[in-house]
This record gives C-alpha cells, structure tokens and sequence, in this order.
C-alpha cells in the first residue's frame, strides 16, 4: 500500500529516505553525517535513524562504536540507546519503530537517513518484509535444548529440516538457529534470514554502501578491537553487567561483551578475549558484505557504491545529495 501524501512544513522538497549501509568500520556513521550536513546546506534537513541492532542497547557504547551524543553535530538521531540491556532486540518490533520514525522525520518535511550494518534490520524496513508468528512455549523448549545440548545439535537438525536456510544462518547463532526451528515447526516456510526472492520496496530509497578491500577492512578491525579494551571494554562491561547483562539473550552474546565477560569471569585472558573478538568480527563484517552486495536497483531502489576512503568524506556526501 502507498503511504499518504505529505504535506512537507520544512522547505519545498520533498522528503526522501537514504540508507548508508556496509561493512562494520567502513566510516558509516561519519558518512551519515557528512550527508545529513550536505544536504541541509541546501536547505533540506534531515534526521538519522539507527540500524545497529546493538546500539539500540543503552550503555553499550565502546563495544558498538556508538557515536557519542557530543559528536552528532546538532543532528537529530533515533532508536539509540532504547533498550536495556535485559531486553530482547527484536527485528519485527524494530521494523515496526524504525518506520514510525521515519514517517515522522518525513512528515515533518525532512529526509531520513537510515544507517547501520544490521543486514536484517535495514531490511526488513527497506522492503516489504513479514515476520512468521512465534508461539513462546515452543520457543522456551527450544531454547531449553539448546542451553542443554548446545547450537551444533539444534543446527545438525536445522540442516535436516531445512538445508536451504541453515546454509544461511550462522551455525554459532543459537538465537537465530531456534527461531528457524520455531518457525518449521509453527509449519511457515521460513524466511531464512534472506531478502525475499523479489524483494520490493517499501517506499522510495537511496541506499548507498561502502565498502573496503578485505586486507584494510582486516587491519582496522584489528586496530579497533584493541582500542575498544585501551578504552574501556571490560569496565563498561562490568558496569552493565551489573545492571543484568548477563539476563539478556541478546546483548550478553554481542560481539566482544561475551568476551569480556569471559575475561571478567576469569574464563578467559585479555589477549584471548580481544583475540576472539577479533575474529568473530572479520567474520561478521564477511557476512555484512554477503548480505548487502545482494543489494542491486529495482523500481523505487537506488543503490550506489562506494570505496571507503577513497574520497573526502564530505565530498562524498556532496555528490550524494
């Protein structure tokens, strides 16, 4: 369905929407900005709203490279910081939030800029995706197996069951794995954690990615993970794991927050924690940059790419705009 015509109260453009997507440490965020600032220098404002499922937790901020309210330029920033660390990070209730947040900026005759590296989250709000039902007792019992027997059991039955998806799904994702599973068994094909075969639009979108040659992604992700401990980690690990970290399904398994937990449980080292942290996130960014370079044009999508630090940041944006 068409969204209703708007009656833009700031300037005489009409209000677009933009995603700035890619990779993890490609300069997202910094784009965002520079974008948000080049497009206001013509008189068009816009706002920022968040696709980092882990910045949605309040607290989690080194770990995240959440930018620093400080840092935002004046630029309105939406759905950071709205979930405590306890709570569950849902896409379909994400979905639901971010695209109320961007009615509104629109409404009010702004553009939106929607940026993150979430690949499910940007887009289940970009495109016209419909979330399975849950049922919460099947849930629990799966979830129950897989604090028992562990994700390579419960994904050894998801290949079984379903091969097409488990060869999508990370096999160290026991989120993901029982909520395959949860949907096999409610008898929905499942989604896979995939875009739709034909995805379509949901409104008119510029998407613009960035993306780095592998050895460069490496090294800065390298580099940033040490800083993250020079800066603070396990401290800001501590403070939340005071605040009941360890009670969230979602946030206690974020890339390196379980690991400082393991370093401050005394499980693990500090070279091993940052090491493993490391590690993991070459292969989240591995998977960031399967998951959007799948992202091509189709009616109402623009995409372009773009190689991150290729050009001035500013000058970036200026073409974009």
């Amino acid at each position: 369905m068409n969204p209703p015509p708007r009656t833009p109260r700031e300037g005489t453009h009409d209000p677009g929407l933009f995603a700035v997507v890619g990779a993890t440490g490609t300069g997202k965020s910094d784009l965002s900005l520079d974008l948000a600032d080049a497009l206001a220098a013509r008189g068009e404002p816009a706002e920022i709203v968040n696709a980092d499922a882990m910045q949605l937790y309040r607290g989690m901020d080194i770990g995240t490279a959440k930018l620093p309210v400080e840092d935002r330029r004046g630029i309105p920033h939406h759905l950071f910081d709205v979930l405590d660390v306890t709570e569950d990070a849902a896409v379909a209730r994400y979905q639901r939030d971010a695209r109320t947040a961007i009615r509104a900026i629109q409404d009010r005759g702004r553009h939106a800029i929607l940026v993150g590296g979430s690949g499910l989250y940007v887009s289940s709000v970009l495109f016209d995706f419909r979330f399975p039902p849950r049922d919460e007792a099947l849930r629990a019992r799966l979830e129950a197996e897989l604090a028992e027997h562990g994700a390579g059991a419960l994904y050894a039955r998801l290949q079984r069951e379903d091969a097409a998806t488990a060869a999508r799904v990370d096999p160290q994702n026991g989120r993901r794995i029982v909520r395959a599973l949860e949907i096999l068994a409610l008898g929905e094909g499942t989604h896979g954690a995939a875009l739709p075969e034909e995805p379509v639009a949901w409104r008119p979108v510029t998407i613009v990615g960035l993306r780095m040659e592998r050895p460069a992604l490496i090294d800065r992700l390298d580099r940033r993970v040490e800083r993250m401990w020079a800066d603070g980690m396990l401290e800001e690990t501590a403070r939340l794991r005071e605040q009941g970290l360890e009670r969230g399904k979602t946030a206690a398994r974020a890339i390196g927050y379980a690991q400082a937990l393991a370093q401050l449980k005394g499980e693990t080292t500090e070279a091993e924690a940052i090491a493993e942290t490391q590690a993991l996130t070459r292969r989240y960014a591995r998977r960031q940059v399967s998951w959007f370079k799948r992202y091509s044009p189709s009616p109402g999508v623009d995409v372009s790419w773009f190689d991150a630090g290729a050009a001035d940041p500013q000058s970036l944006a200026d073409s974009i705009a």
